[in-house]
């Protein structure tokens, strides 16, 4: 990896890592479902402005629609709905170390449904530490009983799993494209399933209006951790490997430690840093950055919070 991609990359953890902050502090004014489906809605506006200002268009509504509706369920609209309501019970450093189990998850469904990824010793190994590092942070509180900051943490664990689910499935049927194509379908769905949702579910229209924090925190939200997020990550697609994109999948988790700790005031217990420490270990095994030669790689780093 050159300096340059890796100075971009930086770049990029810094933009997407805020992300579980910005949720944080939005949450507790406006509701989750609300929250994501406005900051799907802005995103998917922003970046479909950015689209045509390409000179590029949408698919026609057809058979692949169904692709991009598959993709906005399991890529945005869950795991932003069970991040956001997650960071009600748990910290925002906690979330993001479980968002970054997210290749984890990828590898092992890559070995199961597809034929070109299979996993290897090293890879395997490195899932075992990461699924081992995930059992740490979770154990105490499984210990305590089924309490909501239990729930929290599991809605977050799955919803690290539903992007791995997008990943594989997003190799499977949606190569191909031109760039910003296939992100703006995914939040145009996904706005598509959660407004309609929030509205039914949560009624905002009838909530008092947030603060201007709150509001600062969900446009901060749309505009850098997801629309310039999608930009920058899919501009950084055609011009880094597999393995130098990779390292986003855990270095955008440790700048959202960072934030929660050091803004928030957020306190990680001992389990914390040493389940941390086992899913970065287990996330660079995943990825070859301890194999020698060019071993083949996938591309499991995706945008999440």
């Amino acid at each position: 990896m050159n300096l340059k991609i890796f100075i971009w990359l930086v770049i990029l953890a810094w933009i997407w890592g805020p992300a579980f902050l910005f949720i944080k502090v939005a949450v507790h004014e406006i509701p989750p479902l609300t929250l994501m489906a406005t900051r799907v809605s802005l995103a998917a506006a922003i970046l479909y402005l950015f689209l045509r200002f390409q000179g590029r268009h949408l698919p026609r509504f057809g058979a692949i629609w169904k692709h991009f509706a598959v993709v906005g369920l399991v890529s945005s609209a869950l795991p932003f709905a069970l991040t956001s309501w997650g960071e009600q019970y748990i910290d925002s450093a906690l979330a993001a170390i479980l968002t970054g189990t997210t290749p984890l998850f990828t590898m092992i469904l890559a070995h199961l449904f597809t034929s070109d990824d299979r996993l290897t010793l090293t890879k395997g190994a490195g899932v075992l530490v990461g699924l081992g590092g995930l059992t740490v942070l979770v154990a105490p509180a499984l210990r305590d009983g089924l309490q909501a900051t239990t729930w929290g943490l599991l809605a977050t664990i799955v919803a690290a799993a539903s992007y791995g689910i997008g990943i594989v499935f997003a190799r499977q049927h949606l190569r191909g494209f031109p760039p910003l194509v296939v992100p703006t379908a995914q939040l145009v769905m996904a706005a598509v399933y959660l407004l309609p949702l929030a509205l039914v579910v949560e009624q905002p229209y009838t909530m008092p209006f947030p603060s201007w924090s709150a509001l600062a925190s969900l446009l901060a939200l749309a505009v850098g951790c997801t629309a310039l997020t999608f930009m920058l990550y899919y501009w950084l697609m055609e011009q880094a490997s597999a393995t130098s994109l990779s390292m986003i999948a855990y270095l955008a988790p440790l700048v959202a430690v960072i934030l929660g700790v050091t803004i928030l005031g957020e306190q990680l217990g001992w389990n914390a840093y040493l389940g941390c420490g086992l899913i970065l270990l287990g996330v660079m095994a995943v990825n070859g950055l301890f194999q020698a030669g060019d071993p083949r790689q996938l591309r499991s780093a995706t945008v999440r919070s």
